[in-house]
């Protein structure tokens, strides 16, 4: 069985199943098509705690290259999943799927999944590229 954890933002969205996906970074073993996901925030700390139970089942593994450019308003500039680059409209509704919520008047879901990405990768870099998978789920 394979674990993820989730930052407290995600929270919600994964323990209500609306959220059913989790891109991540390559690693040595990931979640394999109908084997069990554990589900947690906060792990390796005292607050650590599990999602969701039963544990879901993932239902695929995907690849995906998200290119991000502090230099575009839209900031996430490109998504390529499973080798298909996806459109401006798929691409809100991956960052709509992937926990980034409905678009609000202070901004589209893209917006908010670039902001995240800058924050968390950037690196005071002002364009670069994430190469890894999108791990998916649903109720076991």
């Amino acid at each position: 069985m394979v674990a993820y954890s989730f930052a407290p933002q995600f929270v919600p969205a994964v323990e209500s199943l609306v959220k059913r996906q989790t891109v991540r970074g390559h690693r040595k073993r990931h979640a394999r098509p109908s084997e069990p996901v554990q589900l947690y925030t906060a792990m390796r700390t005292r607050q650590c705690r599990k999602l969701v139970d039963p544990d879901p089942l993932c239902i695929a593994i995907d690849t995906i290259a998200i290119s991000v450019a502090q230099t575009d308003a839209r900031l996430i500039r490109s998504i390529v999943l499973n080798e298909r680059l996806l459109t401006d409209d798929e691409i809100e509704l991956f960052a709509i799927a992937d926990g980034f919520g409905a678009p609000t008047p202070d901004g589209l879901a893209r917006q908010r999944m670039g902001q995240f990405w800058v924050k968390a990768h950037a690196d005071r870099r002002r364009e670069f590229r994430f190469d890894g998978v999108v791990v998916r789920w649903e109720p076991a």
